[in-house]
Order: C-alpha cells, then structure tokens, then sequence
C-alpha cells in the first residue's frame, strides 16, 4: 500500500525566537512561517516590538519589519522567557 500525503510539524521556540530577532534587525519585511505560538515566543515579539520593530500576523505567517530599532523609554518584560 502506498501512502502519501503532506505533514506539517511544529515549530520550534529557538528557531522562532531567532526568526523574529533576525527579522527586527533585518532592513524591510521578513516573513515567518511555520513559528511556535508559545508564551516565550510571545514575549520576544512584545520585547521586539517595544524596541521598535512591527510584528504582524498575516494569515498563517508572521510579518516582521524591523531595520530601525531605538532604545525602549521603559524597562522590558520578559515574562519567564529565559531566552528573550
């Protein structure tokens, strides 16, 4: 019996934190696919976007323009993340 089809696997939170850190000091508009939705992922968007990058859902993919970061006016929260 032949199978076939089409499997998508999770997303990893190092690799989405990375995305997303990359995409902010990256000049334009990254897109990621395919990041992990967790609590410390959240946290790294929410760090990035008070330094000043845009963090955009679109559709199932991630939209992050980045290229002009600035230092925040307030103390950032990372919540528990470890890595943010």
């Amino acid at each position: 019996m032949r199978i076939t089809g089409e499997i998508r696997v999770p997303g990893d939170k190092s690799i989405s934190h990375r995305a997303f850190m990359l995409g902010a000091l990256a000049q334009g508009a990254t897109v990621v696919r395919g990041a992990l939705e967790s609590l410390d992922v959240r946290s790294t968007r929410r760090a990035l976007e008070t330094l000043g990058a845009r963090i955009e859902k679109a559709g199932d993919a991630w939209r992050v323009t980045g290229g002009s970061l600035c230092e925040p006016a307030a103390v950032i929260d990372a919540g528990n993340s470890g890595t943010t």
